[in-house]
C-alpha cells in the first residue's frame, strides 16, 4: 500500500490550498494520505475554520476523511496557534523536541512530500 505524508511548512494559503488538494486526490486514489502542519503553516489554523476562507471547504473534506495527522506543538506555539490547534482537535505533535519525528514516518513505510 502506498502511503504519504504532506508536511506542510509554507504558510501561504495558497499553497496549503494545494496540500489539501492533493491529499484530497491522493486518498480518492487509494493512497493513504497524511497532513502535517510544521514551521509558517501553523499560522494558518485559524483559517481553516473562519466563515469565509477559500480553505474551509477543503479542510473539512481533509479532516472528515482522516488525513490530517496533526500540527507541530513548538511552531503553533511559537506562531500563536496552539490554543487554535487545541480548540480544533488537532493532534500536536512533539516527538522530536517539541517537532513532529519525519523518521518516525520514514521508518513507517511514508513517503515523505514537503510543501
Amino acid at each position: 500500500m502506498n502511503q504519504v505524508v504532506l508536511l506542510a511548512f509554507n504558510g501561504d494559503p495558497m499553497c496549503f490550498m494545494h496540500v489539501l488538494l492533493n491529499a484530497l486526490d491522493m486518498d480518492g486514489k487509494g493512497t493513504t494520505a497524511r497532513i502535517i502542519l510544521e514551521g509558517a503553516s501553523t499560522k494558518l489554523i485559524p483559517e481553516l475554520t473562519r466563515d469565509g476562507s477559500p480553505l474551509v471547504k477543503l479542510y473539512e473534506q481533509a479532516k472528515s476523511r482522516g488525513l490530517l495527522e496533526g500540527a507541530c506543538r513548538a511552531c503553533s506555539n511559537k506562531m500563536g496557534t496552539l490554543e487554535a490547534a487545541r480548540t480544533e482537535g488537532l493532534r500536536l505533535l512533539d516527538d522530536l523536541s517539541g517537532h513532529p519525528s519525519v523518521e518516525r514516518y520514514r521508518e513507517a513505510g511514508f513517503e515523505i512530500i514537503t510543501f
